[in-house]
């Protein structure tokens, strides 16, 4: 497969998902949003690899637009783990700078899909 940059990057995003939460159940001990914060971001990823094989235009967009309803619960779970003060405004900084160059990604080639329909 060549290059694509949205598959790495989503890729990339998931590795510091999980790195994230290792750190959170080892040092911090959440246990319960550091679970819903794993599933929806490496989730994301997942529908990016999916719309990357899709069979047809149709199921492209649709697992581009799965991808990026999962980065908003990631954006959820990262906020709920912010305002509660379980990771700081850095850390939420750093990882969601991240989150949202990758769902920019996403919504671009989503958007450009549906207009060569």
């Amino acid at each position: 497969m060549e290059k694509n940059i949205v598959h790495e990057k989503s890729f990339a995003f998931g590795l510091r998902i999980t790195k994230l939460y290792r750190y959170l159940i080892e040092h911090k001990k959440e246990f319960v949003l550091s679970k819903e914060l794993l599933v929806a971001g490496t989730n994301s990823g997942r529908h990016v690899k999916e719309a990357v094989y899709a069979e047809s235009r149709e199921i492209f967009v649709a697992e581009f637009g799965v991808a990026r309803r999962k980065s908003a619960d990631t954006e959820y779970w990262l906020q709920l783990l912010l305002f509660d003060g379980v990771i700081s405004q850095n850390e939420f900084e750093s990882i969601d700078a991240d989150r949202v160059e990758v769902t920019k990604l996403i919504n671009s080639i989503r958007t450009t899909a549906k207009k060569n329909d």
